[in-house]
């Protein structure tokens, strides 16, 4: 039997574990530099608060309709999801924390364990002891689990926030209900084509052969129409060791139209990739720039447009990579456009103890040692203390983060207050 834990309203109810006034209030999460909104509780969703609304656009609805807005508090938002993801893990040590908020649990010997009893309690612990509310979802298969989760939020009060598909009448029933573009693994471009032939529900897409659906969507397709009829397919994922690729990007403070300023943001970006390279024992044989133009300011001529490089060598050396990086740069940057965003992507990633060496390329050996020593002052004395000769050495990148809550849980001098009357 699998179980699927989301937590409701996450960034919301972060916000609300310290901020009890909120309860029952609407409430929007901003994206980093508090350009839109990524995440809503129940209320604002009520209210008309649409998912990704520019803030700016927004600022006098916010206040007509009493919404709480909140800039991103990652390390708040991190703690409190540690917190879900360990308490989860005590229940079953077959677990895959699938998101930020989400979490799979496999239980292989649940015969003697009285599942309905077993999900009211961990959602009533969960819930008590985080402050964070949560839904279980139960079933034979992963992609069940999901559809009993969507059931168990969407009707709290018929299901207390705990729903098992444990008889074929309910597992019929659920996937009826199930809309074809809400069935988990299913993109947009899949359901579209779906939808157009006369697929809407899931039922509908399990009645449909194998050989057609594999014919449609591959072998992961069927991996998921089977998992829906109820045959477990889809297994526990063990956590990678190593990402596959790493994505440094950020929107800028302000529009910038001088090159100078955007090189010296794409080189620290490039120096931050450059860290995560090395902090997991990789090197990249490829990179991927990119630069964007403010798609809110329909007033300024728009530009989107990127640069695929291959290296001759594999390296996580900063000052090699930001070489390369700068060359990518001065092909894409064009006069006249006022960029808002720019981001780096490490490609083609390989383990640092396989390196194949070229006869006539190679990364300096020398920058190993001499990096080593660069990130261990940094990260005793502060990120970015020694930097590169591209990078402004005044600078240091900080999010516009207006409305930013406390990070209670994570510094000290930032712990609530409670004020006792004796």
């Amino acid at each position: 039997m699998f179980a699927l834990v989301d937590c409701n309203n996450f960034y919301a109810s972060c916000e609300r574990v310290f901020r009890p006034d909120l309860r029952g209030k609407p409430i929007a999460i901003l994206s980093n530099n508090d350009g839109c909104v990524i995440a809503r509780s129940n209320e604002a969703k009520a209210v008309g608060v649409p998912m990704g609304a520019p803030a700016f656009k927004y600022e006098q609805f916010f206040k007509e309709n009493g919404v709480a807005v909140f800039s991103s508090n990652y390390p708040l938002y991190g703690d409190m999801s540690h917190r879900v993801m360990r308490m989860l893990h005590s229940y079953t040590p077959e677990m895959e924390v699938y998101s930020i908020d989400e979490a799979f649990l496999k239980f292989s010997n649940c015969d003697y364990i009285d599942i309905p009893s077993y999900g009211v309690a961990i959602q009533k612990n969960v819930t008590k002891s985080t402050g964070i509310p949560i839904s279980v979802g139960f079933a034979p298969t992963k992609a069940l689990a999901k559809v009993a989760n969507k059931i168990a939020k969407k009707y709290p009060n018929k299901t207390h926030n705990v729903y098992v598909i444990d008889t074929e009448e309910k597992h019929l029933k659920a996937l009826r209900w199930l809309k074809i573009e809400d069935v988990w693994g299913i993109g947009r471009r899949h359901a579209k084509r779906l939808q157009a032939i006369g697929i809407t529900t899931a039922y509908e897409f399990t009645q449909q052969s194998d050989e057609w659906v594999r014919k449609q969507m591959s072998v992961v397709g069927l991996r998921l129409k089977h998992d829906l009829e109820g045959k477990p397919t889809l297994d526990l994922e063990q956590a990678p060791t190593a990402k596959k690729n790493i994505l440094v990007s950020r929107s800028f403070d302000r529009n910038y139209t001088n090159f100078k300023e955007v090189q010296e943001r794409v080189t620290t970006f490039m120096v931050t990739c450059s860290e995560k390279l090395r902090a997991q024992q990789t090197q990249c044989k490829a990179l991927y720039v990119f630069l964007q133009t403010n798609r809110h300011r329909q007033d300024l001529p728009q530009n989107s447009i990127g640069k695929h490089i291959k290296l001759p060598y594999a390296t996580n050396s900063a000052m090699e990579l930001s070489h390369f990086v700068n060359q990518a740069l001065k092909s894409v940057f064009k006069e006249g456009y006022h960029y808002k965003k720019a981001g780096v992507i490490a490609l083609d990633l390989v383990p640092e103890d396989q390196q194949q060496i070229s006869l006539f390329e190679n990364t300096n050996p020398k920058h190993k040692p001499l990096l080593a020593v660069v990130d261990k002052l940094n990260q005793q004395f502060g990120q970015h203390k020694i930097k590169t000769a591209l990078q402004d050495p005044a600078r240091t990148w900080k999010m516009k983060q207006e409305r930013l809550s406390p990070r209670y849980t994570t510094q000290l001098k930032e712990i609530i207050k409670v004020n006792c009357n004796a």
